[in-house]
C-alpha cells in the first residue's frame, strides 16, 4: 500500500493534471488516463463481472471526466470524483442490466502494469514454484469467485482499498458513508472472504 506522502504527492500529481487539462492541454488528460485506467477497470469489473461491460464502463467514466473537466473545482480529491463516477456508472449499469458478479481476476489490467491483484498476491506469497502454475491459476478463480459473490456495498470497498489503494477516508466519499461504516464494511468483506476461502480449502489469509 501508498505511504501517507506517497498518497498526498500523488493527489498534488492529479490535481496539477486536472488543472492542466481543464485549462485546455490534452497530454494532460492522457497522462490521467494512463494513471488511473487499471484502477477503475479493475473496479468496474469487480463491480459487474463481465470484462466488456467493464471496458465499456471504463470508457463512459473517462468520457464523462472529458465533459465535466471545465466544472471540475478543487474541492475534493482527482481520485474521490474518479471513482465517484464509477460507482455511480457501474449502479446505474447494474440496475439496467442485473449483471451476475462473476469477476475473474485473470482479466485484470495488472498483468504486465505494476503491483499484482490480491488474488497473485494471495497465491504468491511463500513464492510458487511453476509446477504449481495450476494451483495458483486455481486460486486466483476461487478468490475471484469470493470477491464476485460478495454484497455490492462490501465489494466496493474492498475494491478500492485493495486494488485501488484508497484510504478509509476516501472511499467514505465516494460512497457516501462515514470512515467507520467503509471500515466496518471492509472486516465484513474479508471475514466473508476467509469463509469462501476455506469452504474451498484454501488456509491462506486474504490479508
Amino acid at each position: 500500500p501508498a505511504t501517507e506522502d506517497a498518497r498526498e504527492r500523488a493527489d498534488r500529481e492529479d490535481v496539477a493534471l486536472m488543472l492542466r487539462f481543464k485549462g485546455g492541454e490534452a497530454r494532460a488528460f492522457e497522462q490521467l488516463l494512463a494513471r488511473h485506467r487499471r484502477g477503475v477497470f479493475n473496479f468496474c469489473l469487480k463491480m459487474l463481472g463481465d470484462r466488456a461491460a467493464a471496458e465499456d464502463a471504463m470508457q463512459e467514466v473517462f468520457l464523462r471526466v472529458v465533459r465535466s473537466a471545465k466544472d471540475w473545482e478543487r474541492q475534493a480529491k482527482v481520485t474521490t470524483w474518479l471513482y465517484t463516477i464509477a460507482r455511480n456508472h457501474c449502479i446505474d449499469a447494474i440496475r439496467k442490466a442485473g449483471y451476475r458478479k462473476t469477476a475473474s481476476l485473470d482479466h485484470a489490467l495488472n498483468d504486465q502494469e505494476g503491483d499484482a491483484p490480491l488474488g497473485e498476491r494471495v497465491a504468491d506469497e511463500e513464492g510458487i514454484a511453476p509446477d504449481r502454475g495450476a494451483e495458483s491459476a486455481r486460486m486466483r478463480l476461487i478468490l475471484a469467485r469470493a470477491i464476485g459473490a460478495l454484497p455490492a456495498e462490501q465489494r466496493e470497498v474492498f475494491v478500492m482499498r485493495e486494488h485501488a489503494g484508497m484510504p478509509f477516508k476516501d472511499i467514505a466519499a465516494v460512497v457516501g458513508v462515514p470512515e467507520n461504516t467503509v471500515k466496518s464494511r471492509m472486516r465484513y468483506a474479508l471475514e466473508h472472504l476467509r469463509q469462501s476461502l476455506a469452504r474451498a480449502g484454501v488456509t491462506r489469509d486474504v490479508t
